[in-house]
């Protein structure tokens, strides 16, 4: 990510805060769909989903980013993450409509935790941007 240049972000809601994902990472907003369970999942991975003839896994980031009381997600953002050596998609639930930004993001300082790769400067708030893998990484969701 380049500071101080313009560049594409998606906020998503989680509760009263948002957060960003840089755009070149984000593929849709979809409406929630049938989540599939398996007894044998990892804090963050709550399931799957099947979109678009694809196994989707769903990654439930809210908690790790806002804390135990998250509110109930009504959407799914559809993201493509690095797992591995490849690319695979991730929905992230999400708690309201996503929005498209144009901005130059500053770099975060060390107050904040490993997975915000940069902060949005957007008045009167400061927006994190999240790394999926950094994050996902974090909290043992893999």
């Amino acid at each position: 990510m380049t500071f101080g240049e313009d560049s594409s972000f998606v906020l998503f809601p989680l509760g009263e805060r948002r957060f960003a994902l840089p755009a070149e990472t984000v593929t849709e907003l979809a409406r929630p769909g049938r989540l599939q369970t398996f007894p044998h999942r990892t804090p963050m991975m709550t399931g799957v989903l099947a979109r678009r003839g694809k196994i989707v896994p769903v990654s439930d980031i809210a908690v790790a980013l806002i804390g135990p009381e998250a509110p109930p997600r009504k959407f799914y953002l559809i993201a493509n993450r690095k797992f591995g050596t490849r690319q695979e998609w991730t929905a992230v639930p999400v708690t309201g409509e996503c929005e498209l930004l144009t901005c130059a993001p500053a770099p975060p300082d060390d107050e904040h935790p490993p997975y915000v790769i940069a902060l949005l400067p957007i008045s009167p708030e400061t927006v994190e941007v999240v790394s999926l893998e950094r994050l996902i990484a974090l909290e043992g969701g893999e």
